[in-house]
């Protein structure tokens, strides 16, 4: 597989909507306490001022974080705390059951052994809200940036729109070809002790903004997104949100994960095998 490639109607409508059911769950005052932190975004340089510990230590957790302008400078919310987030992470796939369902679900095995993956391992989960009005937009950026491996193309990113995505609402964007132009800009962790925790390594070429094509599709479809493509999405200017569930796998046989990368396997969560 090369360029994204949408399935559609990869969930059916009744699955969509017990996905997105499962989210009020965690919204502020619903569930357990949270620290405020902003979404750090692919073109971020980060600063002493975020807080990057409790990113950092969230690849075995499920964490809060919020888009950026929510909080006033004492910390209080200046929208309703329900429209604040920008997503939930990165272990859904681990501890909770409706996701970590849906991730190991027969349907996504199919589509991993259709593509070739024989040791397929889950590396990260995500659920993104893309909030109306403030859902920001995320920078074009290439997945092995912060997810590299060794060798490159055996990271496999997996999109599930759980609501229709649209132009308006901030769909991705990709540029096809792109996944052959190898990666120059990498995210990496700074050694113990440092300001930030984390830094940014190389610089990305300038992308010609017309090369990108939008990729609109319907509740229930699946986007598959190759570690390399180069991809983007628009801030949410319309009234209606996007909410996607998204993880990542890696074929871990024969592949390096590097140990500079941000996420890293825990002994309480090692990287899950994917087939079950």
């Amino acid at each position: 597989m090369s360029l994204p490639t949408a399935v559609r109607n990869f969930l059916l409508a009744s699955s969509t909507r017990q996905k997105s059911s499962r989210k009020p769950r965690w919204a502020p005052g619903a569930g357990p306490a949270v620290t405020p932190c902003r979404c750090l975004s692919p073109s971020d340089t980060p600063s002493p001022q975020d807080n990057t510990e409790y990113f950092l230590s969230s690849g075995d957790k499920i964490r809060f974080f919020f888009e950026k302008g929510v909080f006033d400078e004492k910390g209080n919310f200046l929208v309703p705390p329900e429209k604040s987030i920008n997503k939930i992470d990165h272990a859904l796939h681990a501890h909770d059951p409706v996701f970590k369902g849906a991730t190991h679900s027969s349907k996504v095995q199919a589509v991993a052994r259709s593509l070739g993956f024989h040791m397929p391992v889950v590396v990260q989960s995500m659920y993104i809200f893309k909030q109306p009005r403030i859902g920001g937009k995320v920078p074009a950026h290439q997945d092995a940036t912060f997810l590299y491996t060794e060798p490159l193309g055996r990271l496999l990113g997996l999109w599930i729109a759980l609501e229709d995505t649209t132009v308006e609402n901030g769909c991705l964007w990709f540029i096809p070809g792109s996944h052959t132009s190898g990666v120059s800009r990498r995210m990496v962790r700074t050694p113990a002790g440092s300001m930030t925790g984390i830094s940014i390594r190389g610089s990305d070429p300038a992308w010609d903004n017309s090369l990108y094509v939008p990729t609109e599709v319907g509740r229930g479809s699946l986007i598959l997104i190759h570690g390399e493509v180069v991809h983007k999405s628009e801030q949410n200017l319309s009234d209606r949100s996007r909410h996607v569930y998204t993880f990542h796998l890696m074929e871990a046989s024969g592949t390096v994960w590097s140990p500079e990368n941000w996420l890293q396997p825990t002994a309480e969560l090692p990287f899950p095998p994917l087939y079950t």
